[in-house]
């Protein structure tokens, strides 16, 4: 019996230990791989610095043949540390973004200058009341050129909310980068066939294919 007895909480102590590293260790791991700034914003290294003059940070992009995305985001939010410990740590996605855009992040509640296509000097805050964004994370697709006197998000190509799986983040960079807002085929139908393209290449396994 004290045999028994001594296997019994031997197994039970690694099955406890086991446990513990998968629901705590391993998530802490996973979540210490994504730098956190002092304004508890994710910092990955694909993040370009700027003064965020708008117009400039444009201009400077289109000369590099790239985008320029504004990125808002806050402390404490759910689904910015979703996105930045899933979605963007995937390498395909990151080689994307370094590739085809120049992202600035701004702090939905930040207090650092902006300074509109318009010409009105913001503050991140004023400036996402202004453009109306209430949700993070928002990506900002802005044009390859401005055009006019439009503020940001009436000037912008696009937008994207929240966070959303590889296929889903993907198609919406690749439907900007190759300018999908200009052609008869908006987002969703261009999303539904590269689902359908993947799935299809994928052969039996497409059930297996990824949908969101």
């Amino acid at each position: 019996m004290a045999t028994q007895l001594t296997k019994h909480n031997l197994l039970t102590t690694v099955f406890t230990i086991v446990a513990f590293f998968t629901v705590v260790i391993m998530p802490l791991s996973a979540t210490a791989n994504v730098p956190v700034g002092e304004d508890g914003l994710h910092k990955p290294d694909w993040l370009s610095l700027s003064f965020r003059d708008i117009t400039e940070d444009v201009a400077e992009a289109s000369e590099k043949n790239k985008r320029h995305i504004i990125l808002f985001e806050q402390q404490g939010c759910i689904y910015c540390d979703k996105m930045h410990e899933t979605v963007l740590q995937d390498p395909e996605v990151v080689a994307y973004i370094k590739e085809n855009f120049v992202v600035v992040q701004y702090n939905l509640y930040g207090d650092e200058e902006v300074t509109d296509t318009d010409g009105e000097v913001l503050t991140e805050k004023t400036a996402s009341e202004k453009w109306k964004i209430n949700f993070t994370p928002t990506w900002m697709f802005m044009p390859e050129k401005l055009d006019g006197d439009l503020h940001a998000a009436d000037a912008a190509d696009g937008n994207m909310y929240g966070a959303f799986g590889k296929g889903t983040f993907l198609d919406m960079l690749t439907w900007i980068n190759q300018k999908g807002y200009d052609s008869d085929e908006g987002f969703q139908r261009f999303h539904a066939r590269r689902i359908g393209e993947r799935q299809a290449a994928a052969g039996e396994n497409a059930s297996s294919v990824p949908t969101d």
